[in-house]
């Protein structure tokens, strides 16, 4: 009972509605965490005593294998580095087999819904016949249910893939059933504690691995378990094209004098080289990949919200601050990327302008958590110099092993010394 009001409780200060425990979520939770013993039943009656919950009731579908996928959206809460951050969930499920394949992104735009779909076609290793969603704007221009239009690039996206769009009619989310459920389990089976990771990465490749587990799962009334029925389903799918869609939003720019280039009213830094040349902007719905003639010369997470940050990359401006070096201690693309402590140390340096630029490009070479150690290692009472600081680095450098590579049998030649022994007189005792 304390551990159920504890969860409780936990729901309460996070005030998520839509990612709050479920009985069963309690339940697992008791199994996993203080090795509970008794039946799901007892904890389902005293979460229903105290939170005086309604059981809900679904109506069951059937579909035949590799026939649709049901895909939809729903939002959840997380914490990226300490910070509660709202995320969009992509979920997608096959009506045969149950499968599923969830993905975070950070809006609900066009990129981001081709993508998932996407990574589904690929996690699943081949194409449903039909894939089923709402009338999201993402998807449909004008219209609803089978009288909807498609949006352009939708339409150019199913015939890439060669399923069928069908879309839902109005507030008809049964027609969507499987999928509307998924996305309340995997908040509240996923999601629930409150995830604490460090970004999109890390979130994703542990919903992948909650996928994954879910194929071990079996689903009342149905034979075998999903990862079975996946197995069965699988000849059914159509065959993943060989060349793949491209699900950005694509711009072309020109980069300004300070070195960044402009997309949906946000800044990006690239090589200073490539100022007033054009590149290629292909914005994914986390990404952001910045081409120059077709190689990738930056890439960044996706800047959402009103405009006006900027992102940098320091190794784009050390050319410049190597010819510039004055201006190292104001240069924003040193203060956005380097630690505070390390321009502080640099001032010290006999040549503070020049030689903090080269403790920049030790840190680009090392690693700014070795530069760290390394300054930490210099008692305070030595001046610090760039020549110190390379002697450190040397010293704690791995140490060549040379291998002399020779014959397993080696002939050694018998001499007679005593020829020598004669000539400078030594004794030699019997």
């Amino acid at each position: 009972m304390d551990f159920i009001l504890q969860c409780l409780e936990e729901d309460k200060y996070e005030n998520l509605n839509k990612q709050q425990h479920t009985a069963r979520r309690i339940y697992h939770r008791l199994v996993d965490e203080k090795g509970f013993t008794g039946g799901e039943s007892t904890i389902r009656l005293a979460v229903n005593r105290i939170k005086g919950s309604i059981p809900k009731s679904f109506i069951p579908l059937e579909f035949d294998p590799g026939e649709a996928m049901q895909i939809d959206w729903g939002e959840a809460t997380v914490y990226f580095d300490g910070k509660k951050t709202k995320i969009n969930l992509f979920c997608a499920r096959l009506c045969f087999s149950c499968a599923i394949f969830v993905m975070a992104f950070k809006q609900q735009n066009e990129e981001s819904f081709l993508e998932g779909q996407t990574k589904a076609f690929k996690y699943f290793n081949g194409i449903p016949h039909k894939v089923i969603f709402d009338n999201a704007r993402v998807a449909v221009k004008e219209s609803f249910g089978q009288y909807a239009k498609m949006q352009n690039k939708y339409k150019a996206f199913s015939a890439h893939f060669a399923f069928q769009a069908l879309f839902c009619n109005v507030a008809s989310g049964n027609e969507k059933g499987l999928v509307e459920n998924l996305v309340g389990f995997s908040r509240r089976n996923f999601l629930v504690p409150v995830p604490r990771v460090a970004n999109f990465q890390a979130l994703n490749q542990m919903l992948l691995e909650k996928c994954n587990a879910y194929r071990q799962h079996e689903i009342q009334g149905r034979e075998g378990t999903v990862g079975l029925r996946l197995r069965q389903e699988a000849p059914y799918f159509y065959t993943l094209p060989k060349y793949s869609f491209d699900t950005s939003k694509t711009v072309t720019a020109i980069v300004n004098e300070y070195s960044t280039v402009r997309f949906d009213k946000n800044n990006y830094s690239v090589p200073a080289n490539l100022i007033g040349k054009e590149v290629t902007i292909k914005a994914y719905g986390n990404l952001i990949k910045i081409y120059h003639k077709a190689t990738e010369v930056a890439g960044y997470e996706r800047i959402y919200g009103s405009g006006g940050e900027t992102r940098y990359t320091l190794e784009h401006y050390m050319p410049l601050l190597e010819r510039k070096p004055r201006s190292v201690f104001h240069a924003k693309p040193v203060r956005h990327t380097i630690q505070k402590d390390i321009l502080e140390w640099g001032m010290k340096f006999p040549n503070a302008n020049r030689d903090t630029v080269k403790l920049l490009r030790l840190c680009l070479d090392y690693g700014t958590n070795r530069i760290i150690y390394i300054k930490s290692q210099i008692p305070p009472s030595v001046a610090p110099t760039i020549d110190l600081v390379r002697s450190y680095l040397d010293i704690h450098k791995p140490a060549k092993v040379v291998s002399i590579l020779k014959d397993e049998d080696v002939t050694v030649d018998q001499v007679d010394l005593t020829v020598y022994d004669k000539k400078y007189g030594i004794v030699v005792n019997d």
